[in-house]
């Protein structure tokens, strides 16, 4: 099983930065492709930014130019800098991962729990 567990999120007023991270653990042979998504009260989980470990990145329209995603691929772990916040930004956070496990190398997708990251004056 792989673990994922999220940190960084929190109140910033309009305009603001935040920094989230994402940390996974347990039997990894290899992780493929990390990113974040997140959901909004009353809307389905989007897409926000994924990379590749070959450091492959891509961005939905809404934060283009605004959200950076970067990984350090010794530490499994994946971050998400996220500029001039808005307050449609507003939602829970989730990482994501796409790994395959050790031993069985079995490969599958998995889900962190979440941060809420509010954007608000």
């Amino acid at each position: 099983q792989v673990q994922l567990v999220e940190s960084g999120g929190g109140l910033v007023q309009p305009g603001g930065s935040l920094r989230l991270s994402c940390v996974a653990s347990g039997r990894i042979f290899k992780i493929n492709v990390m990113g974040w998504y997140r959901q909004a009260p009353g809307n389905e989980r989007e897409l926000v930014a994924v990379i590749t470990s070959g450091g492959s990145r891509n961005y939905a329209d809404a934060v283009k130019g605004r959200f950076t995603i970067s990984r350090d691929n010794a530490k499994n772990t994946v971050y998400l800098q996220m500029n001039s916040l808005k307050p449609e930004d507003t939602a829970v956070y989730y990482c994501n991962a796409e790994a395959v496990a050790e031993f069985t190398y079995r490969g599958g997708r998995y889900w962190g729990r979440g941060t809420q990251v509010t954007v608000s004056s």
